[in-house]
């Protein structure tokens, strides 16, 4: 038998969904491999993963606008649908390009939030399913996403400082 190659989705309320796709870029650079992060919702320099990815050799690309409808953004649907269209436009590059594991981060969110159609993310993955693994992470999978997956991890939210008006920390949050 051939290798396998695994679509794997980190979704749910709770948090910890990038942060478990990272655990698996840090495990698998352990072993050599080549990882690509493309982001379709967070900004570019903004998070502490982007700046440590880039000091150990990982492919980062945000493509994102930042929060979508919340937290004062004053941005377009549109600006964030075109961002979410040019982050799959970028996702397909760093196929081209060839990698290992392909980090997906956010594209639930750009899908359940309709910046990106379900079919041309379904499309992109069952093109590319068989040469590396691929990492969805984001809230709101759909039942068809969750079936298209060999493993689907639920983050779950027991407790949250944000229930009590905390704003994000840095490091712990971004």
């Amino acid at each position: 038998m051939g290798k396998k190659h695994l679509v794997i989705a980190y979704t749910g309320e709770g948090k910890g969904k990038t942060t478990a796709a990272l655990g698996l870029a840090f495990r698998a650079l352990g072993y050599d491999k080549k990882v690509k992060i493309v982001q379709f919702i967070k900004s570019t320099g903004c998070s502490g993963e982007e700046k440590f990815a880039k000091k150990v050799g990982i492919t980062f690309v945000s493509m994102g606008r930042g929060f979508v409808g919340i937290l004062g953004d004053k941005k377009n649907i549109e600006e964030h649908k075109r961002a979410a269209k040019n982050a799959l436009v970028e996702a397909r590059k760093q196929i081209i390009k060839r990698c290992d594991i392909l980090i997906l981060d956010e594209i639930l969110v750009a899908i359940d939030l309709k910046l990106i159609e379900e079919e041309e993310v379904i499309n992109f993955i069952e093109e590319n399913r068989n040469s590396q693994d691929i990492v969805l992470t984001g809230r709101g999978a759909s039942k068809k996403m969750i079936d298209l997956c060999d493993l689907v991890t639920n983050m779950q939210n027991v407790k949250h400082p944000f229930g009590k008006g905390m704003e994000a920390i840095e490091s712990i949050d971004y």
